[in-house]
C-alpha cells in the first residue's frame, strides 16, 4: 500500500536490505502467530490490571489479539486508520496493538503522561479515528480526556476504555474487554513494508512529530537487539518504564522478550520499591532504565531486603549514562551494566556485552547494524555536505541513515525538509564524538549547546562534573540569557537522600575536576526533585519554565561563594 503522507525508502535501497536479510517480509502478526505455532505454552506477558493479577502464555496472546482485531472491526475501525493508544503498563496493552497490527490500522504510541493538549496535538495530527485507553491511572481519569479529546477532534469516532475499576469515566465509551469477547477471525494479510505505527518523537520542547515505522524495519531493530543483549527463553524482562516508549518496547523491550521466547514483566510504577519487588517475585534478568531512575535504584538498593540476585543485565538509556554513575551500576545492583543510545527515529547504539569496562562506563555504544550510516559534521553546520565532516575524534553534530531509520516525519513536509539531508540522512540533533572501535559518546544537544560568551558548554559534560560529587543524586544544566554574555549557565542539583551540598561548594568541586572556567556553572540551584518528561527525562522546556518563574519572583539560587 502506498501512503502519500510517508517518506519510503528509495526502492533500490529497499531491495538491498531485503537482500542482506535485514528485512523479511513479515508482518507483526504473521510474526506474533509463528512465535505462538512454536511455542504456545511460555510464559508471555505477567502483569496487573487493577486488582487482577494477569499471566498469558504466547498462545494466550495471540488468541486475544485475533479476537480483539475482530471485535474492533466490527466497532468500524478500519485498514489506514490511525487509533491514538494511551495505555499503561498493563498486559492488554500487548493484545490491543497486535490487533491493530492485524486490522491494517496503527497505533498512535501517547504515554500515559500525556495530558489535553499532547493528546489533541497527536489525535488532531495523524486525523485518528479513535481513542483506546484506560478507565484511570495513578488517580488521573484517562477515560475523562479521552471523551474530551474525541469531542474537540472531529476525526475521532469511537472512544474504547479498558475497565480496570480505578473509577474512571466509562459512560459514552466502549469497553474493551466486551470488544475482546469477539470470535476469532482471519482478517486479510498486511504489506510488510506499510506504516505499522506511529511513534512520538523524543526531546523536551514543543509537541511531538509523529514517527512512522514499518513491520520490515521494527523487525529488524527487535531481532538484533535481542541478540545484541544476550535474551534467551529463560530470560525475564521487566518493562519498569512506560512501555509505549521505544526504549521499553524494542530495545530490547518486550518485542524483543517475545522473539526470544523470553517473559516480560510489567511494573505497574518504576520506583524501587514496586520494581524490586516484581524482580524477586518473578526472578527479572534484564530491564531498562533511564540514568535519574538507575541513580534512585542504586541508592534504594543498599537498603532493600529484596532478593536482586537473579539480575544479569541493567540497560540504560534514554538519556546520556555518565562515566560516574555508570561506574556505581554494576557494584550496586549486581548485574552487568549494558549503555543504550538510540532514538525512536531509527538508529540504536549498544555496549556489548563483552566490551570492556572502559567502553561500557564512557561511551554509549556503537551501532546494530553494519549498514548503519554515521557521519558527524561540524555542529555549527549540521546541514554541511560530507565534505565538513569533522576529524576523528573530534565532536559533531550526528547524522544517521540506514535499514530502520526513517527518512521522514508523517504529514511533516516543510519540517522534513530540515530534519533530514537530500541524500536521506536524519538529523538527530545529538553532539557526539567516535571512538576507533566505533563506539560512540555522546556529549550532549547540538540545540541545547550554551553559548557562553562564544565558547560552547555541553551540559552533559558539567552535570558529569556535579554527578561525581558524593552529595548529589542528579544534575541539569540549562543556559540563561545573560545581557553580557549572551548565556550564562544554571544548574539545578537534586541532593543524595542526607546530603546538603551548597552552591559554593559545587562550583569550587566541579573547578578543582580540571575543567575549563568558562564551564564551571555560574548558578547552582539545590532542589528536592526535578520535572519530568513522561518517560522519566529530565525536561529542560519545564526546568527553563520554573527558572523563569522564580526569576519573575525574585528568589536567587544558591550560588554565593
Amino acid at each position: 500500500m502506498t501512503d502519500p503522507e510517508h517518506v519510503p525508502w528509495p526502492p533500490e535501497v529497499a531491495d538491498r536490505y531485503r537482500a542482506l536479510g535485514h528485512w523479511r517480509g513479515e508482518t507483526f502478526g504473521a510474526w506474533l502467530s509463528g512465535l505462538a505455532a512454536a511455542h504456545p505454552e511460555r510464559t508471555a506477558v505477567v502483569g496487573r490490571t487493577g486488582p487482577v493479577a494477569q499471566r498469558w502464555t504466547v498462545a494466550e496472546l495471540d488468541d486475544r489479539a485475533h479476537r480483539l482485531a475482530a471485535g474492533l472491526h466490527d466497532l468500524g475501525v478500519r485498514p489506514g486508520d490511525n487509533v491514538v493508544l494511551q495505555l499503561p503498563n498493563v498486559p492488554e496493552f500487548l493484545p490491543v496493538v497486535f490487533a491493530l497490527f492485524r486490522l491494517g490500522a496503527r497505533p498512535v504510541f501517547a504515554l500515559p503522561a500525556h495530558r489535553g493538549t499532547e493528546l489533541r496535538h497527536v489525535a488532531e495530527w495523524s486525523a485518528a479515528t479513535a481513542v483506546i485507553t484506560v478507565d484511570a491511572h495513578a488517580r488521573f481519569d484517562h477515560g475523562a480526556l479521552a471523551r474530551a479529546t474525541a469531542d474537540a477532534v472531529g476525526s475521532v469516532r469511537e472512544v474504547v476504555v479498558l475497565d480496570t475499576g480505578s473509577g474512571g469515566t466509562t459512560a459514552g465509551t466502549a469497553g474493551l474487554a466486551e470488544l475482546a469477547a469477539a470470535p476469532a477471525r482471519e482478517l486479510p494479510a498486511r504489506d510488510p513494508g506499510e506504516v505499522a505505527f506511529l511513534q512520538l518523537s523524543g526531546g523536551s520542547t514543543g509537541l511531538p512529530k509523529l514517527i512512522p515505522r514499518t513491520h520490515d524495519d521494527y523487525l529488524y531493530s527487535v531481532r538484533e537487539s535481542a541478540r545484541i543483549c544476550g535474551l534467551r527463553p529463560d530470560s525475564v524482562y521487566l518493562a519498569a518504564l512506560p512501555v509505549a516508549h521505544n526504549f521499553p518496547l524494542s530495545s530490547p523491550g518486550v518485542l524483543g522478550a517475545l522473539h526470544a521466547g523470553a517473559a516480560s514483566v510489567l511494573a505497574p510504577a518504576p520506583d524501587p520499591a514496586t520494581a524490586f519487588e516484581l524482580v524477586e517475585q518473578e526472578r527479572v534478568t534484564i530491564t531498562g532504565l533511564v540514568p535519574p531512575l538507575a541513580a534512585a535504584w542504586i541508592d534504594a538498593a543498599g537498603r532493600t531486603t529484596r532478593d536482586l540476585s537473579s539480575l544479569e543485565v541493567v540497560l540504560v538509556g534514554g538519556a546520556k549514562c555518565g562515566p560516574e554513575l555508570a561506574a556505581r551500576i554494576g557494584p550496586a545492583l549486581g548485574c552487568r551494566l549494558q549503555q543504550v543510545f538510540g532514538m525512536a527515529e531509527g538508529l540504536v547504539n549498544y555496549t556489548r556485552l563483552d566490551d570492556p569496562d572502559e567502553l561500557v562506563l564512557t561511551t554509549q555504544g556503537r551501532p546494530i547494524s553494519p549498514d548503519d550510516e554515521i557521519r558527524i559534521v561540524d555542529p555549527d553546520d549540521p546541514a554541511a555536505p560530507s565534505d565538513a565532516l569533522v576529524k576523528p575524534g573530534r565532536a559533531g553534530a550526528l547524522l544517521t541513515r540506514g535499514p530502520y531509520t526513517i527518512r521522514g516525519y508523517y504529514r511533516a513536509a516543510a519540517h522534513n525538509a530540515t530534519a533530514f539531508t537530500a541524500d536521506g540522512f536524519y538529523r538527530t540533533g545529538d553532539l557526539v564524538r567516535r571512538r576507533p572501535t566505533g563506539h560512540i559518546e555522546v556529549v550532549g544537544r547540538v540545540k541545547e549547546q550554551i553559548n557562553r560568551g562564544g565558547e560552547k558548554v555541553a551540559p552533559a559534560e558539567v552535570e558529569d562534573h556535579l554527578m561525581a560529587h558524593p552529595d548529589v543524586l542528579d544534575a541539569a544544566v540549562v543556559g540563561v540569557p545573560d545581557e553580557y554574555l549572551g548565556e550564562r549557565t544554571q544548574a539545578w542539583v537534586v541532593p543524595r537522600p542526607g546530603g546538603a551540598p551548597t552552591g559554593a561548594v559545587l562550583r569550587r568541586f566541579v573547578r578543582e575536576r580540571g575543567v575549563a572556567a568558562f564551564k564551571v556553572p555560574d548558578l547552582v540551584e539545590i532542589v528536592p526533585a526535578f520535572p519530568v518528561t513522561g518517560v522519566g527525562k529530565t525536561s529542560r522546556r519545564e526546568l527553563r519554565a520554573a527558572l523563569q518563574d522564580r526569576t519573575a519572583a525574585g528568589t536567587g539560587p544558591d550560588d554565593e561563594e
